[in-house]
């Protein structure tokens, strides 16, 4: 069986998150994605300290769709450079990671 997978990212807001990863899971590329809105950032961006209000998001796929991912991700993502990280899990609940593999295969919803 495939690895889970769980892709960290940021949005600029609920809204995109949602509407990106709604696209995501109509396309089978991801299971889920989980929206944590209400983050407050400060990071580096092109020699300046900025801050700014985004959405987390955590997607639910499978390691052998992370190229796919990656890729959509990237196309879709309004962010010039986005955050884009994967975290494999160890181990995990039989019955979740059937139900991950299940929702990432075959064709689109």
């Amino acid at each position: 069986m495939d690895r889970p997978l769980l892709v960290y990212t940021t949005f600029p807001d609920v809204d995109i998150a949602l509407s990106i990863g709604e696209e995501l899971v109509r396309d089978r590329l991801i299971a889920c994605i989980n929206v944590l809105p209400g983050m407050r950032s400060v990071y580096a961006w092109k020699g300046a300290i900025e801050q700014g209000q985004e959405a987390v998001a955590i997607l639910k796929t499978r390691k052998g769709l992370q190229d796919q991912v990656h890729r959509a991700l990237k196309e879709r993502h309004p962010y010039e450079t986005p955050v884009v990280l994967f975290i494999e899990p160890t181990g995990g609940d039989a019955a979740t990671l059937e139900w991950l593999v299940a929702e990432t295969g075959g064709g689109p919803l």
